[in-house]
Order: C-alpha cells, then sequence, then structure tokens
C-alpha cells in the first residue's frame, strides 16, 4: 500500500466535491429514508424461485417426494416473506409523492401471494419450453442437461415469472430480475414482452426482446437475433413517448429466425410457420409459411497464394 501522507490529505476534498454532486445531479442518488428494492435480496428472490420451478437441479439435492413438500414449503414460506419486502419497497417509492401514508405491505402481499399461486402454471409452461428445447438442438444429450447448463432456458424462467409480476403492476422488480437473466446469459427479454409456451433459444447470446413483442407458441430463435423498434413516438417538444404502445414485432407459432437476424416495427408481423435467415433486416410483415433470406453475397478472396508442394529431402 501507498503511504505517501501528502496524497492522502486530498481525500477530504475529493469527499466534498462528490457531495456536491449529489445536489446538482440529484437523479443519480436516492438519499430518502425509504430504501428502495434491494439487488441483492431480487436476486435472492430469483435463486429461491429457481429452486422451487426446478427442484433437485440447484442448492439442495437429494430430495424425494417424501422430503419436497417441507422443502419447497420452507422456499415458499420465505418467498412471501421476501417478495412482499421488495415489491412494498418498489411501490412505496412510486406511491410516496401521490400517497405518502400509503400502506405498501398491505399492497405488496396479495401481489407476492398471487404470483405464488401461478407458479404451478409456469412451471407446465416451462415444462413445454424445455421439450422445445430438446426437440429442436440435435447437441442436447437429456432434458437434466437443458436445466442444468442451457442459457437460454435460464433467461426463459427469470422472465415467466417476471412477466407475471410486471402483470400485476409490480415496480422495478420484474426489470431487475431479467436483467441479472441479461448479465448472467447475454439474452434480454424485457419482461412485458408476450411470449407463448415450446419457446426456445439457441446458443442464446445477443438476442434481444423488446417490451411490445409478441411471439406466439412454438417459436425457436438463434443467437443474435433482435425483435426491436423501427420508430419511436415522439411529443410536441421532441422527447421520446415512453409507455407500452406497440413498438415491436409480432411472431406468429412455429416461427423460426436464424442467427443475427433483426426484425423491427409495431406493425411487422411474420406469419406462422415462416423461417427467417441469418442477417436479414425485415420491417415489413411477412406471409404463413414464406422462408425470407438473403442473396447469397459473393466472396473474395484478396491476396492469396497458389499452394507449392512441399519440399522434400533425401537423409
Amino acid at each position: 500500500m501507498a503511504t505517501d501522507i501528502r496524497l492522502k490529505e486530498e481525500l477530504p476534498a475529493i469527499t466534498d466535491q462528490l457531495v456536491e454532486t449529489y445536489t446538482e445531479c440529484s437523479r443519480l442518488n436516492h438519499l430518502a429514508h425509504e430504501p428502495l428494492p434491494n439487488r441483492d435480496a431480487v436476486a435472492d428472490i430469483v435463486g429461491d424461485l429457481y429452486e422451487v420451478l426446478f427442484p433437485g437441479y440447484g442448492r439442495r439435492q437429494n430430495l424425494h417426494i417424501g422430503n419436497i413438500g417441507y422443502y419447497v414449503g420452507s422456499l415458499v414460506d420465505a418467498l412471501h416473506d421476501k417478495l412482499t419486502t421488495q415489491i412494498a419497497r418498489g411501490l412505496r417509492h412510486e406511491l410516496c409523492h401521490e400517497s405518502p401514508h400509503a400502506d405498501c405491505e398491505k399492497m405488496a402481499q396479495p401481489k407476492a401471494v398471487e404470483l405464488l399461486r401461478r407458479l404451478p402454471e409456469v412451471r407446465k409452461t416451462l415444462e413445454l419450453d424445455v421439450e422445445a428445447a430438446f426437440r429442436g438442438d440435435p447437441a442436447a444429450r437429456s432434458h437434466h442437461e437443458i436445466i442444468f447448463s442451457y442459457p437460454g432456458l435460464e433467461a426463459i424462467t427469470v422472465y415467466r415469472v417476471a412477466h407475471e409480476l410486471h402483470g400485476l403492476g409490480v415496480p422495478f422488480i420484474p426489470r431487475m430480475m431479467t436483467e441479472l437473466a441479461h448479465a448472467k446469459t447475454g439474452i434480454d427479454i424485457h419482461p412485458g414482452a408476450r411470449i407463448g409456451s415450446g419457446f426456445f433459444i439457441d446458443h442464446g447470446t445477443g438476442v434481444v426482446i423488446g417490451e411490445t413483442t409478441d411471439i406466439g407458441r412454438g417459436v425457436k430463435l438463434y443467437q443474435g437475433v433482435t425483435l426491436g423498434a423501427l420508430s419511436f413516438t415522439k411529443d410536441d417538444e421532441g422527447g421520446l413517448v415512453h409507455g407500452s404502445y406497440k413498438r415491436h414485432p409480432t411472431l406468429e407459432d412455429g416461427v423460426v429466425v436464424y442467427a443475427n437476424a433483426t426484425i423491427l416495427g409495431g406493425n411487422t408481423v411474420v406469419g406462422a410457420r415462416a423461417v427467417v435467415g441469418s442477417n436479414v433486416w425485415l420491417t415489413e410483415s411477412v406471409p404463413a409459411d414464406t422462408t425470407v433470406v438473403l442473396e447469397k453475397p459473393k466472396l473474395r478472396l484478396k491476396g492469396a497464394k497458389p499452394v507449392e508442394a512441399p519440399l522434400t529431402y533425401e537423409i
């Protein structure tokens, strides 16, 4: 460690300068008495949800039908408390200016319980997602391998829970969850997107699915696919209009989109069972049972030298 005391004497001045910015740049800090949702606590909730949705694959193994009820029961009880606390923090921040005396815990608890009620149906949907991955990837050796190691399934799992919270009007928490999955997998799914069952993301890195995207059943995406907005509505002053108006495309049942394709626009509909090839840039609708591909590019090799016969030596 450096020991020049003269340099260390600058630290109080640096601290004062930082504190001054907390007034000048007030959007970058939250200095109120009421705490915001906690990132570590939300990550812990996601971990508990994984244990409930895929028991035996995570922290606790050696589970069987005789003890699974006790284990899941303890997780559900803990999730009730953790979710209620974090949802209440989010609601309090959203309502603090309009209703500073609102009982946010009382508002949060029914939302937490409703999410827990929906987990059995979420599991049934995830089973179809796992099966779609197994049927859609010849490299998959088993359903176990998919649950253990496929980033696409991890991102879809977190999305499916976050989507339920988003639909319940929970602020902050759904986006925090999907961003945790995004950071880990490289797959960015907005919790507001609507995605049918049997969804498979192969490889996955770089996939982006926007807030108002609609995806039917049995859809398959490869890495680098973007389902984004073509343009944004602006107000009279030129600022972006925020909200969930339709900005992103619709993919109907059975669509396949190959690597690095970009599909943009709220009016863009890719019809059922259509196939969109790699690197396609699509901003208009495509009928059902259509294949969209780029013309084959012409390769040009510069500086190539003829291959000479290898030298041989006699000894």
